[in-house]
């Protein structure tokens, strides 16, 4: 798609440009296509919460239709910028292309700008893709629930939102979790931050991607729209930091170590 520069558009503003140029959210769809029984591809379960460093997000790699399964690799933590990540459960379709408009909004921003966009102008934008959105989600096709974790760079803080299919976007503390899976692993989490040895702002690098992958394995034993780790298979589930040197995705060979030691009994 190409852009054409007008005038009269706010500098740094990326959605007005959109629409100027043509873009649009489809916000409805037709009865005809609404009859004609397709079912739509759904990824579920992300997670995320606060530890020492910064912000771990977690995700499975299983992607469903229903009762079918579609996908074992499907990649749940997206990266927008240099020290933002969007963890998505919901309609993978919808979710990746809000990621790349978030993508492509904050690099313009940046370069018509001379600086980074606010994490509060982040957290905006985003609301403002969910909620013109609405449309799809009410109908059932375009549904996303996503997590949002970044790092301010100016206050020197982590921070997690999570969001409702509206725009609605609520601060996390502590920790979150969402889609099919969500259930479990928030009561666990909810446990270890009370009643665990430490709590989870408190707890090392190492620790917390152990908990996530053990959170990750406990869900899909009561969800099976939640896939399990696989090492047999190369299947591992998707871990990233976000911390002030920005995020970082732990490898599959680094995974393959930590599942096998964080999975054992024992």
């Amino acid at each position: 798609m190409s852009f054409q520069t007008d005038p009269h558009t706010s500098p740094g503003d990326f959605f007005e440009l959109l629409e100027k140029s043509g873009y649009r959210w489809h916000a409805r769809i037709d009865s005809a296509q609404m009859q004609s029984g397709v079912t739509v591809t759904h990824g579920t379960t992300v997670l995320a919460f606060h530890y020492k460093d910064g912000v771990i997000v977690a995700g499975d790699r299983r992607a469903t239709a229903g009762n079918s399964i579609m996908y074992e690799l499907c990649d749940k933590v997206i990266p927008i910028d240099d020290y933002t990540l969007m963890a998505i459960a919901g309609v993978p379709a919808t979710a990746f292309e809000m990621a790349r408009v978030l993508t492509h909004n904050f690099e313009y921003y940046r370069r018509s700008q001379m600086q980074v966009m606010s994490v509060e102008g982040k957290i905006r934008a985003l609301s403002k893709l969910l909620k013109e959105n609405v449309g799809m989600a009410m109908q059932g096709l375009g549904v996303v629930s996503p997590i949002f974790a970044t790092y301010d760079i100016k206050s020197k803080k982590a921070a997690i939102h999570f969001y409702d299919m509206l725009g609605a976007d609520f601060k996390i503390s502590t920790h979150t979790a969402t889609g099919s899976g969500s259930p479990t692993i928030r009561g666990i989490l909810e446990h270890e931050d009370l009643w665990g040895e430490h709590p989870l702002v408190e707890r090392s690098e190492s620790d917390a991607v152990t908990l996530a992958i053990r959170l990750l394995q406990t869900a899909a034993q009561f969800d099976s729209a939640t896939g399990k780790a696989r090492p047999e298979d190369n299947i591992f589930p998707t871990i990233a930091l976000v911390t002030e040197a920005g995020y970082r995705f732990l490898s599959d060979k680094d995974l393959a170590g930590l599942c096998e030691s964080s999975l054992k009994r024992g």
